[in-house]
């Protein structure tokens, strides 16, 4: 049993760790994809946006088809449908080739992160500690290959598919092999659905709203640093062009360096005071930009986001999960969506403010919006009445099987 948990478990960081390198591939090399289908300034914010709207589509279709198909098989060809997505986008000619594509890569990446994070809350569940924070934490490793080697292909100006191909050829063939040991769990026993937040097993959206809050501030903040940290920091900071390349790369090793310990602070100190702790830091990073007097100081802030911004979203995840035991992937399902409500919303809104306002004041409003967090920490208090110790307690799972039967 031992063996077939410890496969899963690294079946499952694989698929985080590709999913992050295929989503950085394509995020990086925008105006690379611009170019290669003449796609205007006007048009382009439609294509940008009608991805994390599909993704939203294919999150709440997820939660109808875990009611008769696995998660993990949701998982094994959502993620493949992804990659040759990502390819398709790299090798097509004509703009309507293009929409076919993002709109294949929006439906697909929607299902594939909904069932990872429910296959990553489930097995975290039957482990008994927290360890949902390593599977993002592998996610952001990914990222960070994939965006070196999005630098690699426009430092050497290759063609798209020329830079996808090669990722793709070798991640795909390997997830599908991996997908072989995911794990599923079964429904959690009677007397904790029953006892589950009063809901006798089902989701109530009341109940889940807190955490769907603090999943959207958490992607507004991350689309903050994303989408503008660059421009922050060579029009407002004063930066060179090559310097303010630097904030995103430091913010992205700094979330990978959080997330890697991250499970550690969980199970020593609790996820709720983790949350807070994440949202004091992150709030301190926004600060700390918004004040910044040079580019250096603004990147000090910008570490301090990494860190505190990168224990929200699993930890927020793992939380729906312990609120909804019987029910814990409509939740995941559900809450997924507002991934993609923060990320539409945190650009457009920074901008706006940015233009009609100043961009060091933009600054603070997704710290005010990421100190709200502290109002609904509780919601990730682990419930020690029933399971103690402050520790998960774990759930009798499908171990002696993977996603295969096996």
């Amino acid at each position: 049993m031992t063996d077939v948990l410890r496969r899963g478990r690294a079946s499952l960081a694989f698929s985080f760790f590709t999913q992050g390198a295929t989503f950085a591939l394509l995020v990086t090399r925008i105006p690379a994809i611009q170019d290669r289908y003449g796609v205007s300034d006007a048009l382009l914010p439609v294509f940008l946006a009608a991805v994390p709207i599909l993704a939203g589509v294919g999150s709440v279709t997820t939660e109808q088809l875990v009611k008769r198909v696995r998660p993990s098989r949701l998982l094994r060809w959502s993620q493949p449908v992804v990659m040759l997505a990502l390819l398709g986008v790299g090798a097509g000619g004509h703009v309507a080739e293009l929409a076919v594509a993002l709109a294949a890569f929006g439906l697909a990446v929607g299902a594939l992160d909904a069932s990872m994070n429910m296959l990553g809350v489930s097995l975290q569940r039957t482990y008994g500690r927290s360890i949902m924070l390593s599977f993002h934490a592998a996610y952001s490793l990914g990222g960070i290959l994939g965006a070196s080697l999005a630098w690699v292909g426009a430092h050497w100006h290759l063609a798209l598919w020329v830079s996808y191909l090669p990722v793709v050829a070798v991640l795909l063939p390997a997830a599908l092999v991996g997908s072989r040991w995911y794990v599923d769990s079964e429904p959690a026993p009677a007397e904790d659905t029953a006892d589950a937040a009063g809901t006798g097993g089902g989701v109530v959206f009341k109940l889940l709203l807190p955490l769907c809050l603090v999943m959207t501030f958490a992607y507004i903040g991350d689309s903050t640093v994303s989408n503008w940290s660059a421009k922050y920091l060579k029009d407002v900071l004063g930066s060179s062009e090559q310097l303010a390349t630097v904030p995103y790369n430091v913010y992205m090793v700094t979330t990978l360096v959080g997330r890697a310990i991250g499970d550690f602070g969980v199970r020593r100190f609790g996820a709720a005071a983790v949350v807070r702790l994440g949202a004091l830091v992150a709030a301190a990073g926004f600060a700390v930009v918004a004040g910044a007097s040079g580019a250096w100081v603004g990147m000090a802030g910008f570490t301090l986001l990494g860190l505190g911004l990168c224990v929200l979203v699993p930890q927020t995840f793992a939380a729906a999960g312990r609120l909804f035991p019987g029910a814990s992937d409509a939740a995941i399902a559900r809450l997924n969506i507002f991934n993609y409500v923060g990320f539409l919303v945190g650009s457009p809104l920074v901008g706006a403010l940015g233009d009609a306002w100043s961009y060091r004041g933009a600054m603070l409003v997704p710290m005010v919006l990421v100190l709200v967090t502290l109002v609904y920490a509780r919601s990730f208090a682990v419930r020690t009445d029933r399971y103690g110790g402050g520790h998960e307690r774990p759930r009798t799972a499908d171990v002696g099987r993977g996603s295969n039967g096996l």
